[in-house]
Protein backbone atom coordinates (compact mmCIF):
# COMPACT_ATOMS: atom_id res chain seq x y z
CA UNK A 1 0.00 0.00 0.00
CA UNK A 2 1.29 3.46 -0.91
CA UNK A 3 0.46 6.64 1.01
CA UNK A 4 0.92 10.34 0.31
CA UNK A 5 0.29 12.92 3.07
CA UNK A 6 0.09 16.70 3.15
CA UNK A 7 -0.66 18.84 6.19
CA UNK A 8 -1.84 22.39 6.69
CA UNK A 9 -2.58 24.61 9.68
CA UNK A 10 -5.96 26.21 10.26
CA UNK A 11 -7.04 28.55 13.02
CA UNK A 12 -10.82 28.40 13.37
CA UNK A 13 -13.42 29.03 16.04
CA UNK A 14 -16.28 27.00 17.38
CA UNK A 15 -18.39 26.41 20.45
CA UNK A 16 -19.64 23.00 21.48
CA UNK A 17 -23.39 22.43 21.61
CA UNK A 18 -23.55 19.32 23.80
CA UNK A 19 -25.26 19.41 27.21
CA UNK A 20 -23.00 20.92 29.87
CA UNK A 21 -20.06 21.75 27.57
CA UNK A 22 -18.27 23.77 30.24
CA UNK A 23 -15.96 26.47 28.90
CA UNK A 24 -15.98 24.78 25.47
CA UNK A 25 -19.58 26.01 25.12
CA UNK A 26 -18.27 29.55 24.66
CA UNK A 27 -16.87 30.76 21.33
CA UNK A 28 -13.13 30.02 21.27
CA UNK A 29 -10.32 29.41 18.79
CA UNK A 30 -8.18 26.37 18.09
CA UNK A 31 -5.04 25.88 16.11
CA UNK A 32 -5.81 22.80 14.04
CA UNK A 33 -3.17 20.89 12.11
CA UNK A 34 -4.93 18.91 9.42
CA UNK A 35 -3.19 16.04 7.66
CA UNK A 36 -4.72 14.40 4.60
CA UNK A 37 -3.38 10.98 3.64
CA UNK A 38 -4.34 9.30 0.37
CA UNK A 39 -3.69 5.57 0.03
CA UNK A 40 -3.75 3.08 -2.78
CA UNK A 41 -2.17 -0.20 -3.79
CA UNK A 42 -1.10 0.78 -7.32
CA UNK A 43 0.90 3.60 -8.90
CA UNK A 44 0.05 5.31 -12.19
CA UNK A 45 2.13 5.28 -15.37
CA UNK A 46 4.38 7.99 -13.91
CA UNK A 47 4.96 5.98 -10.70
CA UNK A 48 2.72 8.34 -8.68
CA UNK A 49 -0.11 7.47 -6.38
CA UNK A 50 -1.31 11.06 -6.78
CA UNK A 51 0.31 14.24 -8.05
CA UNK A 52 1.54 15.87 -4.83
CA UNK A 53 1.13 19.36 -6.33
CA UNK A 54 -2.57 18.64 -6.90
CA UNK A 55 -2.99 17.48 -3.31
CA UNK A 56 -1.09 20.52 -1.98
CA UNK A 57 -3.31 22.88 -4.00
CA UNK A 58 -6.49 21.16 -2.80
CA UNK A 59 -5.30 21.28 0.81
CA UNK A 60 -4.47 24.98 0.44
CA UNK A 61 -7.97 25.71 -0.91
CA UNK A 62 -9.68 23.65 1.77
CA UNK A 63 -7.63 25.06 4.65
CA UNK A 64 -8.21 28.61 3.37
CA UNK A 65 -11.97 28.01 3.36
CA UNK A 66 -11.99 27.16 7.10
CA UNK A 67 -9.32 29.63 8.19
CA UNK A 68 -10.62 32.32 10.57
CA UNK A 69 -14.19 31.00 10.32
CA UNK A 70 -16.62 29.94 13.03
CA UNK A 71 -17.44 26.31 12.28
CA UNK A 72 -20.90 26.58 13.88
CA UNK A 73 -21.88 29.14 11.21
CA UNK A 74 -21.15 26.85 8.26
CA UNK A 75 -23.90 24.72 6.62
CA UNK A 76 -21.95 21.48 7.16
CA UNK A 77 -22.25 22.01 10.92
CA UNK A 78 -25.89 23.13 10.99
CA UNK A 79 -27.77 21.38 13.80
CA UNK A 80 -24.61 19.44 14.72
CA UNK A 81 -21.99 19.65 17.41
CA UNK A 82 -18.82 21.01 15.73
CA UNK A 83 -16.52 18.47 17.31
CA UNK A 84 -13.02 17.87 15.98
CA UNK A 85 -14.24 14.45 14.81
CA UNK A 86 -17.01 16.01 12.73
CA UNK A 87 -14.54 18.62 11.44
CA UNK A 88 -12.31 15.78 10.20
CA UNK A 89 -15.18 14.30 8.17
CA UNK A 90 -16.38 17.66 6.86
CA UNK A 91 -12.84 18.73 5.93
CA UNK A 92 -12.47 15.47 4.00
CA UNK A 93 -15.77 16.06 2.19
CA UNK A 94 -14.64 19.50 1.03
CA UNK A 95 -11.16 18.26 0.11
CA UNK A 96 -12.63 15.53 -2.10
CA UNK A 97 -14.85 18.13 -3.83
CA UNK A 98 -11.70 20.14 -4.60
CA UNK A 99 -9.53 17.28 -5.87
CA UNK A 100 -9.82 15.05 -8.92
CA UNK A 101 -8.66 11.70 -7.60
CA UNK A 102 -6.87 9.31 -9.91
CA UNK A 103 -8.06 5.71 -10.03
CA UNK A 104 -4.96 4.70 -8.05
CA UNK A 105 -6.37 6.25 -4.84
CA UNK A 106 -8.66 4.04 -2.76
CA UNK A 107 -8.63 5.59 0.74
CA UNK A 108 -8.60 8.99 2.44
CA UNK A 109 -7.64 9.63 6.04
CA UNK A 110 -8.02 13.06 7.61
CA UNK A 111 -6.25 13.49 10.93
CA UNK A 112 -6.70 16.67 12.94
CA UNK A 113 -4.56 17.73 15.86
CA UNK A 114 -6.46 20.22 18.01
CA UNK A 115 -3.91 22.54 19.59
CA UNK A 116 -1.40 20.33 21.41
CA UNK A 117 -4.14 18.43 23.21
CA UNK A 118 -5.70 15.75 21.07
CA UNK A 119 -5.75 14.04 17.68
CA UNK A 120 -8.82 12.74 15.89
CA UNK A 121 -9.17 11.03 12.54
CA UNK A 122 -11.75 10.07 9.95
CA UNK A 123 -11.06 7.39 7.34
CA UNK A 124 -13.06 6.40 4.28
CA UNK A 125 -12.82 4.54 1.03
CA UNK A 126 -13.07 6.71 -2.07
Amino acid sequence: MYAVSVSRSVVAQHFLTVPDPGPEGQLHSHHFTVEATLRGSELDAHEYLVDIDDLVAAMDRTAAFYSDRTLNDLPAFEDANPSAERFARVFGDRLLESLSLPATVSELRIEIQEDDVARVAHERTV
